[in-house]
């Protein structure tokens, strides 16, 4: 059954309208992955130099051996962000007879066929071979290769099962990439502990006792386990969705958006977009990525104020700038629907407003901690929090009237320009420049505090004009509306 189940593929795929397109596409990633793959072996040969230069007061093995477990921690964050999930258009197979055992293990088979797999052979069978081999003999090595395969399968079910999971539930995708952010900052940032000194603790132990092998190779098979029982359990999709719709216990699910009516149903709506899907999903991961941006900057003194400006802004703001310069292409799908039906636009951009204000939110608290480096700092972050949900939310829907390209919500971001055009590249000018241009005036005469303050009570008077932009940017709407209703249809 798996030569079928790849010849059909590769029939969809060959009679696809697109697959010039595709084909394309392919080429220059192929081409681009093929450069990657060349840079990492060149890594693996010369890793043993690399090594003596990096930790020259340790044998060379035990920084080997140190490094092994922050790579596929590291790994695990890029799987997270870049690695697709493998699929098969299981429907038309549903009512044949053919087993469901069967058509699991395909989609379990073909999850190991990722790029991500190769690396760690390329990278570290080189110094392998050229080390471990030698010294310690055909066991060890062995040993230690089965190891790490046993890692990078595990490391592979493991981001494929939260990728999974985090498509019915988006919180547990941003949970444990919050958690895992958060171990890499506990040694690397805070020092609270040493995941080096952890993976030496394993692998210089398997050196001499290579029975500790069977460790990840569990890992790896119990993981294995939970993706194919995951997978078996869910793949009737008929008994998913009654199983997601028996837990639906209003017509938002977010019960506190009640109190803002139909306002609120478009946002608990557009909330509902962002979690189940990947690409809009990304942004708000990516959100929760620049909350540690500061880190950057605040620990330099050579950074001044002017640079807290920019800080702020994307702090606080970066989810209106990374989704709000898709406007309205996230709703491209359905946009023809949203045309005809009986929602006032006027709702439907309140609601965009109500939106951005409740995650620039969450995004100023988040940032609260900054603190530690001086009030100040917090004032700034304040100051940007206000033009952001004033200002640049007003800029972002103004240009989301001029873009007219649509974007297909199932593909991933990683390495995905669907929908980028030249108004993202206007819509850049006007957001980073304008706070500067108000603000800069002031500080070159020695009066920052006063550009602060009319930043803040610039994006306060947006704020408190808000029903007048709305009604602006209606009018703008309603003139532009069957422009973009046409370049949505262009698939």
């Amino acid at each position: 059954m798996f030569s079928t189940f790849l010849s059909h593929e590769l029939k969809a795929f060959w009679r696809s309208k697109n697959t010039g397109k595709s084909i394309a596409i392919r080429v220059v990633m192929g081409l681009m992955i093929l450069y990657l793959f060349v840079c990492i072996l060149l890594a693996g040969l010369f890793l043993n130099k690399g090594l003596e230069d990096a930790f020259p007061n340790d044998d060379v093995v035990v920084s080997f051996c140190g490094i092994i477990l922050i790579y596929f921690l590291f790994d695990l964050l890029m799987r997270l962000q870049l690695q697709e999930l493998p699929t098969l258009r299981v429907q038309p197979y549903l009512h044949l007879p053919v087993k469901r055992n069967t058509v699991v293990s395909y989609l379990a088979f073909t999850a190991m066929l990722s790029v991500f797999n190769l690396w760690p052979i390329l990278l570290f069978l080189p110094f392998i071979l050229k080390v471990i081999l030698p010294d310690s003999g055909l066991i060890t090595t062995l040993a230690f290769i089965v190891a790490i395969a046993g890692l990078m399968l595990f490391n592979n079910y493991f981001s494929l099962f939260i990728k999974r999971k985090a498509n019915l539930n988006g919180w547990v995708f941003l949970g444990f990439a919050a958690v895992l952010i958060l171990i890499i900052l506990g040694d690397f940032r805070f020092h609270l502990y040493s995941v080096r000194h952890i993976s030496y603790l394993y692998f210089g132990h398997l050196i001499t006792s290579p029975a500790l092998v069977l460790l990840p190779v569990i890992l790896a098979a119990a993981m294995y386990y939970i993706n194919f029982a995951y997978l078996k359990q869910n793949l009737y999709l008929e008994e998913l969705s009654s199983r997601k719709a028996s837990a639906y216990k209003s017509s938002t699910d977010f019960p506190f958006l009640s109190r803002f009516g139909r306002v609120g149903d478009l946002v608990a709506n557009e909330l509902k977009l962002i979690f189940r899907n990947k690409r809009p999903r990304s942004a708000l991961v990516m959100g929760l990525f620049f909350m540690f941006y500061g880190l950057i900057f605040y620990t330099n003194p050579l950074y001044g104020q002017s640079w807290y400006i920019f800080v702020g802004m994307f702090m606080t703001g970066i989810f209106i700038i990374s989704y709000g310069q898709f406007m309205f292409s996230w709703q491209a799908a359905h946009f023809d629907g949203l045309l005809v039906t009986k929602i006032n636009f006027a709702d439907f951009l309140k609601a965009k407003y109500l939106l951005f204000t409740m995650i620039s939110t969450v995004a100023f608290i988040l940032t609260t901690p900054y603190a530690y480096f001086g009030w100040k700092i917090v004032l700034v972050h304040f100051v940007m929090y206000l033009w952001n949900i004033g200002i640049n939310t007003t800029i972002v829907l103004f240009f989301a009237n001029r873009n007219a390209k649509r974007i297909d919500l199932s593909k991933g971001a990683s390495f995905n320009w669907e929908g980028v055009g030249a108004t993202q590249m206007l819509l850049s000018f006007p957001l980073i420049i304008t706070p500067y241009v108000i603000y800069l005036p002031f500080s070159l005469f020695k009066h920052a505090d006063i550009g602060l303050a009319v930043l803040a009570a610039t994006g306060i008077v947006f704020i408190l004009t808000r029903n007048f932009w709305i009604r602006q940017l209606e009018a703008d709407f309603i003139q532009k509306r069957y422009t973009i209703a046409e370049g949505f249809r262009n698939k």
